[in-house]
This record gives structure tokens, sequence and C-alpha cells, in this order.
């Protein structure tokens, strides 16, 4: 008798999926481009991802679990060909932060031929999860679990496509949330009426989830799942209005003024889209030029405020700078007498050279012992030769320059052995050593800005992921457009912007430049989140260029690289301050906003990492949907009904 032959039928395929794994023991990164299916074979469906090389048929294998005489066949027995913990871990090519304490990834790791990976199916039957996973800033994974408990590599949609994928499983299983993980997802077989719900019974686009909002506002760049953010093209489709409303059908007519394009997820607006008043114009003022005039006949500072003021609208003149800076870094404190900061001087000076007397006493067989300071010292004279050569002050071979450049970080090191010394740091110390011209005053300043600075630079990267949380609620409330244009490009996180934040622009303008741009972010005027109203402003202004040349992820980063030493600072400080006065006028800011610009103190839950899941929803959501798509009065020269800014 004839074998009746396999039908087999196509309901869903997708290009651009990337199979992710992570060779922990080499420490070597590996994608691989494939096509997501859902066919049915004989009637039975099943998600299958093959390699786009098809010379992968070569060694094909099937991967699920599946009921045999005696038990369960394992996916781990089945294959062997994957680790089932997989940890991978990115260094941007953007990122300027490295450490001693753990070894860097090659910059080029390898890619292994498909061929050794092989296809897989899992019959839709056998899918027990899926779970959303974040592995590094701004890439975000779909992890599918077998009933057999084993994780089959991660899937990264590079293209977009994971809620169509979601779509037609839909029309064969149920997704239902885990009540203990918001992450994960738990799949059921269909019931009699299944077919018939519509994809907003996932609770995945639940706009009334508590959890989901909390975790939206907490981490938008990382929501993927939530249907809040689009970082890897995760759910592209509508949130819904209500909760019975379909997130496929259309935008009621009362959002219809909110700016997205049709595949956006509706749900925006309830927290970010508001409607700001018109920009008001700022023009830039004169740069102090007087110092005596704020000292009184002992020297203390008469009026800080007003000298910060003057700072902030315009700057300090060169031959005031080495001065003034030591206040605003917090060498000398703004009340001090002229007496008194020679005795700080004297103190200073001595403790100075007590700890640079300690590294120097080190000998070659203790460092010899001891990784760390090796490990320090090395990285800054790596650092020291390609720092700033081109500044006259340390150009050529055997510069006095390069010398101070290094004994105040190995300095720092001793009096910060803890954070020690970090890739960026000699970035932050050169243009104050080039002002003051002194080895301990140099030093004292730049123990003030890491101050400012130093969880930057910190190994787990927290400061960093919530800065571009930050910024990207500032964006979102500015610029949906854009927004919604660089989510569709996996570019959503913003992650190019990571050097702009972690050296506060150092590497983006000219050596002078950042002179006049530093003394005015010491200042902390307006608020301290200043220096992300400038990274918004720099994006705005390239908004036409991204989104009418339609680049993509790659090439949005090279563009942004691209703009180093094309930036005009002073429009672009204008600009900044403008969009600050722009949102504070605003009546109806979201909360999370004014969080980030200082105008309400945050609540407990904000102050959790990025990665955290927070209880308790923030009360904008129930404001938001009290007053429809939101919307700000323009600026009509009353005082807004908030805090007014700190500054003229």
């Amino acid at each position: 008798m004839e074998a009746k032959p396999e039908s087999h039928k196509l309901i869903f395929e997708k290009e651009g999926v990337y199979l992710h794994t992570n060779a922990k023991r080499s420490n070597q990164d590996t994608t691989v481009p494939g096509f997501i299916r859902i066919v049915e074979r004989d009637g039975e469906p099943a998600m299958e991802w093959s390699p786009v090389e098809e010379d992968a048929r070569k060694a094909p294998a099937v991967f699920y679990t599946k009921k045999v005489e005696g038990g369960t066949l394992s996916l781990k027995c089945a294959l062997n060909l994957f680790e089932t913990k997989f940890d991978p871990g990115y260094e941007p090519d953007w990122a300027v932060i490295s450490t001693v304490k753990q070894q860097r990834r090659q910059e080029h790791p390898p890619v292994r031929e498909t061929g050794q990976w092989g296809s897989f199916s899992l019959p839709l039957s056998e899918l027990y999860s899926l779970r959303r996973a974040r592995f590094s800033l701004g890439r975000n994974f779909l992890v599918l679990t077998t009933r057999g408990g084993d994780p089959l590599p991660p899937l990264h949609f590079n293209r977009g496509g994971a809620r169509e994928l979601l779509k037609a499983m839909q029309r064969y299983i149920r997704l239902a949330p885990s009540p203990m993980d918001g992450r994960l997802f738990l799949a059921y077989p269909h019931d009699s009426g299944a077919l018939s719900q519509s994809f907003d019974e996932l609770h995945l686009f639940d706009d009334t989830s508590a959890d989901l909002v909390s975790r939206f506002i907490q981490d938008p760049y990382a929501t993927t799942f939530g249907g809040f953010s689009k970082v890897t093209n995760f759910f592209r489709g509508a949130l819904p209005h209500t909760h019975h409303e379909s997130p496929l059908s259309n935008r009621s007519p009362q959002d219809a003024h909110c700016p997205h394009p049709a595949d956006e997820e509706p749900g925006f607006e309830l927290i970010t889209c508001v409607k700001l008043g018109p920009r008001p114009e700022v023009k830039r003022g004169k740069p102090l030029d007087n110092w005596d005039q704020f000292l009184d006949p002992e020297g203390r500072v008469t009026d800080p405020q007003k000298v910060k003021e003057l700072v902030f609208r315009g700057g300090i003149v060169p031959s005031l700078r080495r001065e003034v800076w030591k206040f605003l870094l917090g060498f000398y404190p703004w009340n001090s007498t002229t007496k008194e900061r020679e005795d700080i001087l004297r103190g200073k000076t001595d403790e100075y050279f007590r700890m640079k007397v300690q590294w120097k006493s080190v000998s070659e067989e203790q460092e010899m012992r001891n990784s760390l300071f090796r490990g320090y010292r090395s990285l800054i004279e790596r650092d020291v030769n390609r720092t700033d050569r081109h500044n006259s002050f340390f150009s050529g071979n055997e510069n006095p320059g390069l010398v101070l450049l290094h004994d105040v970080l190995m300095t720092y090191c001793m009096y910060n052995f803890d954070l020690g010394y970090v890739q960026g740091m000699s970035d932050l110390l050169s243009p104050l050593l080039f002002v003051t011209q002194n080895e301990v005053e140099s030093f004292w300043c730049l123990t003030g800005f890491m101050d400012l600075v130093h969880q930057n630079f910190e190994e787990s990267q927290e400061a960093m992921k919530q800065q571009l949380l930050h910024l990207s609620i500032l964006l979102r409330a500015l610029d949906p457009e854009l927004c919604d244009y660089l989510d569709s490009q996996d570019s959503g996180s913003l992650c190019f912007c990571f050097r702009w934040l972690l050296i506060w622009f150092k590497r983006e303008f000219s050596f002078e430049d950042i002179l006049s741009l530093w003394e005015v972010l010491w200042t902390r005027l307006p608020c301290e989140n200043f220096h992300l109203l400038m990274a918004c402003f720099i994006l705005e202004s390239q908004k036409e260029e991204l989104i009418g040349s339609n680049h993509d992820f790659n090439s949005i980063l090279k563009h942004i690289n691209e703009l180093t030493m094309k930036l005009d600072l002073q429009p672009i400080l204008c600009g900044a301050e403008a969009i600050y006065l722009q949102l504070t006028h605003c009546k109806e800011l979201p909360l999370k906003v004014q969080e980030v610009l200082g105008l309400r103190v945050p609540s407990s839950s904000s102050e959790e990492s990025p990665d955290s899941e927070p209880k308790e929803t923030d009360t904008l959501l129930t404001q938001s949907e009290t007053r429809g798509a939101s919307s700000c009065q323009p600026y009509n020269g009353q005082t807004p009904q908030r805090p007014p800014p700190t500054y003229p």
C-alpha cells in the first residue's frame, strides 16, 4: 500500500529572525540569521526555524520534546548542540567604558557555520511557555521552552514580526501571562470558543494592567512584550483603548491628533503623547567676566546662585576659569574666606602627595602580585598616550603634560581604589589639567567631577541604563514620531547616545567648546539632566536626515558617530534650554517627565533599576485615562502650577 504523501500548509513566514547563542567558555557570541515559520503538517501545527543558508539541511535536527514509550525524549538528548544556559553580553561599539575586572570580548566575535546549528521544528502542542528576555542594552529576545523543560536558543526579531508570529500561533494555542512572572507567558490548547477570542484577551496589551504600565514607565526601551516599545520590533501592532477593544482596530477619533504611524501602539498617548505649547526662543548671555564683584572684603562669594546663573547663561571668560571652576567642582566652599582657602589648599596638597607616594612606592615585585593595580596602570598608560594629543598641552613625546595626566589618574586609583581607573576617565581629566595647569588642583577638581558622574563608570552600568531610559522618556514626550521610527529600526534604546552621556559629549565637541559646555553643566541649572535635553535637541535636529534617508540600525549608529566635531554648541545650549521651558510650561506634563526634569520627587519604585518589576501603577495612567489624550495649554506667561525653574 502506497504511503500517503505528507500534506503541508504554510501559515506564516518571516525572514530576519536570528537564532542567538553564546559559546560561553570561549566568550564567542554567535548569531545565525534565518526564517521563522508556522506550518501545518498533516494537520499538526508547528513552529519551524531554518537558517538562511540551506546547506544546514546537511545536518538536520528536530528540536522538541515528544512523548515516547517509557517517558519523555529530552531536547538536550535529542540534539546535544546547544548549551541551555544562554548568557549573551554585548559590549557596544560606541561604549568607551571598560574595566580590568573582567576580560574584554573580542571586537569581531566569530560566527559559526550555520550548518552546524541545523534547523528546528517544534509542534505547538509541545510548547510550554515563551518568555521575553533582555540580555543587553536595547536587544530583546524571545525564548521558547518545551514541555520537557528545555529552552530553545533565543530568537531575535531583527526586522520585526513577533506580533504577527504570535497572532498566527493564536490560531492554535492560547497564551496567558504567568501570575508569578510578568515576562513569562504560558501556552494552553484552545477550547471550543477560543478561536473567537480577540488578541487583547491575552492581556499582553491590557491597558488596565498595573504591572505592565509600571514596567513601561520604569523601562520603556526594554518592555517589548508589553507593547509599549519596539526596540526589536516586538509587537508592532496597536494597544487597545479600552479593555474590550481589539488592538487591531482603528484608533478612536479623540486620539487622532496624536501623531504616530498607523502601526504604532495607540496606548502610548496614555502616558507620553502630550500636545506641547510653542517652544520659546532663547538667547545666550554674556560670560562671567568680573569675579571680584562677587567677593566680600574677606573673600567670601556673596551670591553663589547669581554666579551659577551667569555661568549657565554665558559661561566664564578663560582668564577666570581656573578660579571659578574650583568653586563649581567643590574644591573650595562658596562661603570660604581667602585665608580659609589658603589653608584648604595646603591640606589638600599634603593629602594628594601622601596618596601619590603610596602608588609610587609599590615595587615591581609587589605589583606582580597585585593584578588589579597592574591592570589599572596598564589601562592608564595606554589611554594617556591617546588622550587629546592634538592639544599642545599634551602633544609630542615626553611631554610633561602627559606625565601629569598619568600621575593624577594613578593617584585617583589610590583615592578610590574600588572604582579605580575606567576607560574614559582620562577624557574627563584632560580639560581640568589644561585649565588649572596644576597637578594638585586638577586632581581635586577631578574628584569633584567624579562625584557627579562616577556612577557612569560603575561595572553594572545601571546608571547609564537609567539615563538612556530618562532620555527615551523625554524624547517620547517631545517627538513621538522620531521615537517610533527609531523603534522600527531596532534603535529605540538610544544606545548610540551612550558615549554622549558617559563622558558628557567630550568627544563630540571641540576642546574649547567642551570647556564652555562643562562649566554650564556643572551649575546643575536648570536641572541635573540638562545634558539629556541637549541630547534630545541634537536628535531632533537629525530627524529629517534619519527618517528622510530611511536609515537602518547600522546607518543610524554610523550617522550619529559622524556628528563628532560637526556640532555647534551655542545653538544646542539654546535649544536645550528652550525644550526645558517648553516642557515646564506644559500643564499636563506626564509625571515621569516631571521626575526626569526634577519638577517632582520620584516615587520609590522609579528609583529602582530598569530591570526591576514595580509593584504599583503610577498615578499617571489614571490621570491620563481620565483626561483622554493629554493636551497642554500654550504658555501664556503665567506661572505654571508646579515649582518654578531654579534659574532666571
